[in-house]
């Protein structure tokens, strides 16, 4: 037989498909089955893109802005993500400091692939977002990971100096942070980036779900540091998850000028321009009415704070309690067994005898836990829960 030209020699070869993407998968096929299912494992708001971001949408067709943008994005919405930093954050970038992409994950692709060279280290903390390891190994790098169980989810600037190496080349920070939703302190978050700076380490500040921080905690971005740490960190964001705009597909990225280039160039041969009408969107997103946003964050709150204590109630789960995003990530060691013995085995079982999904931990290197998204209703969250409570209480007593 011969040899498939897809072979080892191949960069995608190291790569693994996106586990989220393989949940959302199986969530399809079991709902288009008719299966009553509970789906607390997609990443995406429920709640849907509101409504005069729509209508800006609509304008954009009625008025033929359909054509090509320029390919680091239209003027007027690059204007319109300047002066939402500024007011929001105080965070002050000009024009050439920023590059319009189809969504976050190529803002951060982008800012990867226009630094990493065959060999270079990448430290990633752990638990992780799953992309940032594939993106890694496609760029033939090296994932270097700082475990931060032990620390409650939150990395600090001390695991950071140990673990660089002359081989570092950057640093990846994800807060708040997917899969944990727990927040890095912005005095630490500073500490972490003059440790970085210190090696010469560059960073990605991954901040998607950065308006997502519930009280008293108020979101923090990268580009709040000073001038001089600022120059270290690419910051990547997202109209995806404050904006319930995951299918529209905008993000962007904000850094110095030397690197937005090189990540420009890399953009102009893939994808070219983000899709225009999508644009015209996030404009209004970014300049309109932001009442959506306060909403969907204090329906957030209510969720998270009825799931954490009903998931510490079920014997075998502890869980910690996120400051953002929306998800808790459950550690399930007590429910773990013989016949059950990891988190892939778990998520299983839920999908095929309780009919709910969650991920496993293990996609995002924590083997332990599972990640459950509270982007869902509370009642279906409530059903869920109810739901998880049975399949462990049947393990339990399985073991007992």
């Amino acid at each position: 037989m011969p040899m498939s030209p897809f072979s080892q020699s191949c960069y995608a070869s190291n790569m693994e498909m996106s586990s989220t993407l393989a949940v959302l998968m199986e969530a399809e096929r079991l709902r288009a089955a008719g299966a009553d299912l509970v789906d607390l494992g997609a990443g995406e708001p429920d709640f849907p893109t509101p409504a005069n971001v729509k209508q800006a949408a609509e304008r954009a067709i009625e008025e033929n802005f359909t054509r090509y943008t320029a390919t680091g994005g239209a003027v007027s919405l690059k204007r319109a993500i300047l002066e939402m930093m500024e007011r929001d954050f105080g965070a002050i970038y000009n024009l050439s400091e920023l590059l319009v992409t189809a969504g976050g994950k190529q803002a951060i692709f982008n800012a990867m692939a226009s630094l990493l060279n065959p060999g270079d280290e990448v430290l990633i903390p752990r638990p992780y977002w799953v992309t940032f390891p594939e993106i890694t190994k496609f760029l033939r790098a090296v994932p270097v990971f700082i475990d931060t169980e032990e620390r409650g989810f939150v990395l600090d600037a001390d695991m950071v100096r140990d673990s660089i190496t002359p081989r570092t080349k950057l640093l990846i920070l994800n807060s708040p942070n997917n899969p944990t939703g727990r927040v890095i302190p912005p005095d630490e978050f500073r500490r972490i980036v003059e440790a970085a700076a210190e090696r010469g380490v560059l960073v990605i500040s991954d901040e998607c779900y950065l308006q997502f921080v519930y009280p008293p905690g108020r979101p923090f971005t990268a580009g709040q540091l000073p001038d001089d740490l600022r120059r270290s960190v690419m910051v990547c964001g997202s109209f995806s998850k404050a904006y319930a705009m995951t299918g529209w597909r905008v993000g962007f990225a904000l850094g110095r000028e030397d690197w937005i280039q090189p990540m420009l160039k890399i953009q102009s041969h893939s994808t070219s321009n983000v899709t225009s009408i999508s644009q015209r969107a996030a404009e209004e997103a970014a300049q309109g009415q932001q009442d959506s946003l306060k909403f969907m964050l204090q329906e957030y709150q209510k969720r998270r704070d009825w799931l954490i204590p009903a998931l510490n109630r079920i014997q075998g789960i502890e869980c910690l309690n996120p400051e953002g995003a929306f998800y808790a990530f459950p550690k399930i060691t007590g429910l773990l067994g013989e016949t059950v013995r990891n988190s892939t085995d778990f998520s299983r079982l839920l999908l095929e005898q309780a009919l709910v999904v969650v991920t496993p931990g293990s996609s995002f290197g924590a083997e332990d836990y599972v990640r459950i998204s509270y982007a869902n209703s509370l009642e279906a969250i409530q059903r869920g829960v109810e739901r998880i409570s049975e399949a462990a209480a049947a393990l339990n007593s399985r073991a007992a």
